[in-house]
């Protein structure tokens, strides 16, 4: 990855808080032309700085009202991968890390109600070879979401 000067992180800065933002209007803001911009951007892509881009659809409007971690213990850590590869298979899991701590594995998922979120736990995510305990911890409100700050240098 090279390195990020602070014309990228100024376009960084613009494209976090508005993805849809015309190129054009990145250009006029950092007083560089439109090509340049369509350029750094690809590069940012290319070397891994943009890893994706996209909407976000809110949960609740899909009918997921619950919104939930799930802290799982596996009987050893070297099945990390393997429980991975079964956990990829249940949609309602948006986030899979592998963590230090009292968990092996966090996940977050969304279900529909409680009787989904009880089956998801104890007829799939309990029912994996491997995973000896779930700890569930149910979201009441998501207060802050946000991405990592992108400091900009005066010039």
């Amino acid at each position: 990855m090279e390195k990020i000067d602070n014309l990228d992180r100024k376009i960084l800065n613009i494209l976090s808080k508005n993805a849809r933002i015309p190129f054009k209007d990145v250009a006029a803001e950092c007083g560089v032309s439109r090509a340049a911009i369509h350029q750094r951007v690809q590069h940012l892509v290319e070397d891994g700085v943009i890893t994706g881009s996209g909407f976000e659809v809110n949960p609740k409007s899909l009918g997921y009202s619950t919104c939930t971690y799930v802290g799982i213990t596996l009987e050893r850590g070297s099945m990390y991968k393997q429980v991975v590869e079964r956990l990829v298979h249940i949609p309602e899991i948006v986030e899979c890390h592998f963590t230090t701590g009292p968990y092996t594995m966090l996940v977050k998922l969304f279900a529909r109600d409680n009787e989904q979120l009880m089956d998801l736990l104890n007829n799939q995510l309990q029912d994996i070879p491997g995973v000896v305990a779930t700890e569930t911890l149910i979201s009441l409100e998501q207060s802050v979401k946000r991405g990592i700050p992108i400091s900009v240098d005066k010039d």
